[in-house]
């Protein structure tokens, strides 16, 4: 029996375990049949393998309940762990239980106390560390038929059957075991297989991507730093790979962008905004994040598309431009001077502050001018400057259209240069032109008026010849409360009646 004992823990898989089970107990304790039933998931029993007589072969795979099972090992006599069920009482057996004998007495005992070939001796096989009796976990049956010597095993024989059987469950449990554990090696294998893909997918899609692509962590004291970035983006800012990881996007933003950066953070952020190249300019692009996790529980970073805007945002600042520009002079024109002069205008006697595009399209942010007070002239407040050309008409009439615009094109650099920071010049219409300058006082105002005037009045050389025109300037002050359109108003009346004060030769030399 030891030899038979050894074969069951040298068997590989479970199907070979098995079979030398089987095997042990033909060629090691002396019985002609034998088979092993297997307890499968479901909890019924499957006959895996059988040794002797090959014709018995046949029934191998044929399944039967666990009901059918338990009912005979209860009915039968207990052997110690063995059960034994004599041929008179198998005659009321009446089951799934595959058999492998006939149902009638079969041929003649060769003895009044020989082994009858209806009779039957199961050993159960329990989880290894019980103590061997039903209180463990039944893993399978060994049944053994017609034992060589034609009698019943003797006691020396029970118990080395029902020592086999226990050693049979150890080795059945081990190869079990290591069938469980490759299968797992083998899904484990198969999954990796599937992450290995998954992950190389994920590579090439972020390496080739047309457009840039970033990974930067997600909070913490180095929230937004780069951590892995692709071609796209390195070619879109000029920078090397490297480079990049050493910085964050806070880095790259363009300051009057960090905002929209700050707001574009969370989940699902969208932001236009502009990130600095290695030469010091600035592209702008289209920016989308995501937050991904390596693992549920793991930490999470923030995958960043970003796209070149430049081209789409240069035509939308060109179109910008074009709507709220004069074509010919490229100055502000009256909706565009309205608009800013109404975000300076105050509405009460507090001094807010206002935000507002820069023609690029940045935002500017300014206090609201105080009204100028009419009580002093030492009040500083929002001066606006209506100008009319002097002798403009004639040189259209003299020589044409296109030195007109010439003159007009010339008028507005002059003004232009003659204002200061934070001044704004715009056309009106026409030889019509409007100047914006806060926190002046009336004799500020009028100071700049005499400037401009004298700016305009020096000859202005035309395909050759020299021309000259004239200005007239009104004054008016924004107060709380006013329009845009009513300031206008009032400088433009007061431009009308400083022309109309001035004597008609006079009005080009001032």
């Amino acid at each position: 029996m030891d030899e038979a004992i050894h074969g069951l823990h040298v068997a590989g898989m479970l199907a070979d375990t098995l079979q030398s089970v089987v095997d042990g107990v033909v060629n090691g304790l002396g019985y002609e049949l034998a088979f092993m039933h297997l307890v499968r998931p479901d909890g019924d029993l499957v006959l895996a393998s059988c040794a002797g007589d090959s014709a018995e072969a046949l029934i191998t795979g044929r399944a039967s309940s666990r009901a059918s099972w338990d009912r005979r090992l209860n009915m039968g006599e207990a052997w110690g762990n063995l059960r034994f069920i004599p041929h008179t009482e198998g005659r009321i057996l009446d089951d799934d239980v595959p058999e492998w004998h006939n149902k009638d007495d079969g041929p003649a005992r060769r003895f009044k106390e020989g082994w009858h070939p209806s009779d039957r001796l199961y050993a159960p096989m329990y989880t290894p560390g019980t103590s061997g009796g039903s209180g463990g976990e039944l893993i399978g049956v060994l049944s053994v038929a017609r034992p060589r010597n034609h009698r019943p095993p003797s006691p020396d024989q029970r118990e080395a059957l029902q020592s086999y059987a226990f050693h049979a469950a150890i080795a059945v449990g081990s190869a079990r075991m290591r069938a469980t554990m490759q299968r797992a090696l083998v899904r484990l294998e198969r999954e990796q297989e599937i992450l290995r893909a998954s992950e190389e997918s994920f590579r090439q899609a972020f390496e080739y991507a047309p457009s840039g692509f970033a990974i930067a962590e997600l909070g913490g004291e180095r929230h937004g730093r780069i951590l892995r970035t692709n071609d796209a983006l390195c070619r879109l800012l000029g920078r090397s790979a490297s480079g990049l990881r050493r910085l964050a996007f806070s880095d790259l933003v363009h300051p009057e962008d960090m905002g929209i950066l700050l707001r574009a953070s969370a989940e699902g952020g969208r932001a236009e905004l502009r990130l600095g190249r290695r030469d010091g300019t600035y592209v702008w692009v289209s920016l989308r994040n995501s937050v991904v996790a390596d693992a549920p529980d793991g930490p999470r970073f923030i995958l960043t598309h970003i796209e070149d805007i430049e081209e789409r945002k240069h035509r939308e600042l060109q179109l910008m431009h074009q709507v709220s520009h004069d074509p010919l002079t490229s100055l502000p024109n009256v909706t565009e001077l309205r608009a800013r002069l109404n975000s300076r205008l105050c509405n009460d006697a507090h001094r807010p502050v206002v935000t507002g595009p820069h023609e690029d399209g940045t935002l500017w942010h300014r206090h609201l001018e105080p009204p100028a007070d009419d009580a002093g002239d030492g009040a500083k407040g929002l001066a606006v400057l209506v100008c009319d050309l002097d002798g403009f008409k004639s040189i259209n009439d003299r020589f044409g259209h296109h030195a007109g615009d010439m003159v007009l094109v010339e008028v507005a650099q002059r003004l232009t240069n003659g204002v200061s920071e934070g001044g704004v010049v715009g056309r009106l219409g026409g030889n019509e032109f409007a100047v914006l300058a806060g926190g002046l006082t009336r004799a500020d105002a009028a100071d700049l008026a005499v400037r401009l005037r004298n700016a305009i009045i020096p000859p202005i050389r035309i395909d050759g010849r020299a021309v000259r025109v004239g200005a007239s300037f009104g004054i008016g002050w924004a107060r709380c409360g006013m329009t845009a359109d009513e300031v206008l108003k009032s400088a433009d009346e007061q431009m009308y009646i400083e022309k109309r004060s001035r004597p008609r030769q006079h009005r080009r030399t001032g």
